[in-house]
């Protein structure tokens, strides 16, 4: 039977099919690598390979001071903004002096009020200090120790932080219900955040944020409030405000954590100031060409009420 390749007289070695391995068990090492081994075993390195060492050496070294050089200059701040940097901070050290200053004033000031209005009254004007007492815890102006209920107000977590959903937060609208639930519920003193809450106490929002008599607060909010610990949750419970941590809770996955506590600590707001209110002689008219309650130079008109859980 003639073969398929080569001619018909070639003859055929016995072992063609392994000639790969015949040469492999022959000559293990390929003859250049085996001469490099020779001449690295009688101690002569091969020139190109030491110049190549040299070179990956020189290049990694240079490659780490670029790497260092380029990380310190982006660490280090331009000289225009660490000037604008160290301005903002010199400031809010003297504003923080300042504010200091004033407040150690307004300590001073209570203190003299408080020994004048011992010396006027004597000893004869005890149910009269009583009275200001009292009349003082209830204007919020003296700081209140006592049982109450804490509740614990956090935004629901978010799969993108950036991302910012209203309704997944704290409105101001719910620290509204919920302190004027508390108030309902027979709560004596109440403080949002370590901020207490008075007659002429306003909660509102700015933005993003929550304002309480102009103090911008964060989640958590923390509502401490002094009283019957538990009839102010009965109450709590039957009336709206009820339903509405039960909304923010199942609905918007809003934290709520309410806390019956034996002690609690309220801060009191200091002296507070009065202000009064005069009703104009007469109405100055509108100029030609303007039109009814559009903006003018000093802001816009109309105010913004709180925001709404069914979005409005």
């Amino acid at each position: 039977m003639t073969p398929r390749h080569g001619p018909p007289d070639t003859p055929r070695i016995p072992d063609a099919s392994m000639t790969l391995l015949t040469e492999v068990y022959r000559r293990p090492l390929d003859p250049g690598y085996a001469d490099a081994a020779a001449r690295r075993a009688a101690g002569s390195e091969p020139r190109r390979t030491r110049r190549s060492t040299v070179g990956l050496v020189a290049l990694a070294i240079g490659l780490g001071l670029g790497a260092t050089a380029a990380t310190l200059a982006l660490r280090q701040p331009t000289s225009s903004a660490q000037e604008a940097r160290q301005l903002l901070e010199s400031q809010i050290e003297q504003r923080s002096a300042d504010a200091d200053a004033l407040q150690s004033d307004i300590t001073t000031m209570s203190d003299e009020i408080a020994t004048m209005q011992e010396e006027l009254l004597g000893d004869e004007g005890q149910s009269v200090r009583d009275q200001i007492a009292a009349d003082a815890v209830e204007a919020g102006v003296l700081p209140v120790t006592g049982r109450g209920l804490r509740l614990v107000l956090t935004d629901a977590p978010s799969d993108d932080p950036d991302d910012v959903v209203m309704l997944l937060r704290v409105l101001d609208v719910d620290l509204q219900v919920v302190v004027n639930g508390l108030w309902a519920a027979g709560a004596e003193a109440i403080a949002v955040n370590g901020q207490r809450l008075t007659a002429t106490t306003a909660i509102r929002s700015a933005g993003d944020a929550v304002l309480v008599d102009l103090v911008a607060l964060s989640s958590p909010y923390t509502i401490e409030a002094v009283g019957d610990a538990v009839e102010m949750q009965t109450e709590l419970a039957r009336a709206s405000a009820g339903q509405q941590l039960a909304t923010l809770r199942t609905t918007y996955g809003i934290g709520v954590q309410l806390s019956s506590q034996s002690e609690l600590e309220l801060p009191g707001t200091g002296l507070v100031t009065m202000y009064s209110a005069t009703v104009p002689t007469s109405t100055p008219s509108p100029e030609p060409g303007a039109i009814e309650g559009a903006p003018d130079e000093a802001g816009v008109a109309g105010s913004a009420g709180p925001t709404r859980r069914d979005g409005t």
